[in-house]
């Protein structure tokens, strides 16, 4: 699939979504993060939790996702590399769910690994993390929050609906807005094409 048909198919669909107020929908998410930040101590198991979060919604998407093309009459053909995925993900999934455009970028030589880069993280406007603690110590009974992948739902979602078209893949945040950065990076690898998988296209890249 081109990157324009898939921006397109992306823009149809956001258009036949139902849509939520953006600013309560940061909110809720914030909310479910400081209910995680108060129920677990390590930053690293926030992280998990959120990724486990995400991966249930994930599975979900998929059936949703193709419902709503086939409702709007919209053709997503099969994917055969992992670059169609990759445009899929970013340029319809991002697009269809949350009303945003990711880029892809960074594909490895032999085409299994990728980036999608976010500019605009709808779950963060309202975002802040804290600095890491002065000199690297902490205090008796506080949490070391600066380590937190806020937006760690993101590749939570990815894998478990990759995971549902049979592609195990890893899926990280490496680059954060909330951290300083200058653009939001999730980096996705495939792992292995489950049995029943995609094809030997994904195989032979």
């Amino acid at each position: 699939m081109s990157k324009n048909t898939a921006t397109a198919s992306g823009h149809a669909l956001w258009a036949k979504m139902p849509k939520a107020n953006a600013e309560l929908f940061a909110l809720t998410y914030g909310s479910l993060v400081t209910e995680l930040i108060r129920d677990y101590d390590d930053a690293n198991e926030i992280n998990n939790q959120l990724d486990r979060i995400g991966h249930s919604i994930g599975v979900r998407c998929v059936d949703e996702f193709l419902s709503k093309a086939e409702m709007a009459g919209i053709n997503i053909p099969p994917c055969t590399t992992m670059r169609d995925t990759a445009e899929v993900v970013a340029k319809i999934g991002f697009r269809m769910f949350l009303g945003v455009t990711a880029e892809t970028s960074n594909f490895s030589p032999d085409g299994r690994a990728f980036s999608v880069f976010l500019y605009d993280n709808p779950l963060a406007i309202f975002v802040e993390l804290p600095p890491p603690p002065s000199g690297g110590a902490i205090a008796s009974g506080e949490k070391d929050l600066s380590k937190i992948k806020y937006s760690n739902i993101f590749c939570g979602v990815i894998r478990g609906a990759l995971e549902q078209v049979n592609l195990r893949v890893n899926c990280e945040f490496v680059r954060d807005v909330l951290r300083g950065e200058e653009v939001n990076e999730i980096r996705v690898e495939l792992k292995e094409v489950l049995v029943d998988g995609a094809g030997d296209d994904y195989k032979e890249e």
